[in-house]
């Protein structure tokens, strides 16, 4: 069994879309983030270097939506993926992307749970 970090609510904006126009101005994304990793060093020692900084993991996705630009959300929610994963202690980790506006009475959204093939 492992323990989980989790981090929802994300709120970010950016140009991401494959229907013509949908990339022209920045629209709102909000993301989810699980991440399975062991914290009992972090337990034991109170110490934030042993565990995942979530601050910085927030600032790095905001970062990737906001600087980037994507046809498809699974393309995106990947890229996630592996920015998360460069952090070798999270053993696997699931991202939701949802897109508010886009569709009338909706939100689409996208899930991509995957193991961190650096963990092993």
């Amino acid at each position: 069994m492992s323990d989980q970090i989790v981090v929802r609510g994300i709120r970010a904006w950016g140009r991401h879309g494959a229907n013509p126009g949908e990339r022209d101005v920045p629209q709102p994304l909000h993301v989810d983030l699980t991440l399975w990793v062991d914290v009992r060093d972090a337990e034991r020692s109170d110490d934030l270097a042993d565990t995942i900084d979530y601050a910085r993991t927030h600032a790095e996705i905001v970062q990737l939506v906001e600087t980037s630009s994507c046809a498809l959300l699974e393309h995106l929610a990947g890229r996630m993926l592996q920015t998360i994963f460069r952090d070798a202690r999270v053993s696997a980790a699931e991202v939701t992307i949802a897109k508010p506006g886009i569709l009338e009475g909706a939100t689409p959204a996208v899930t991509l749970k995957r193991c961190n093939p650096a963990a092993w």
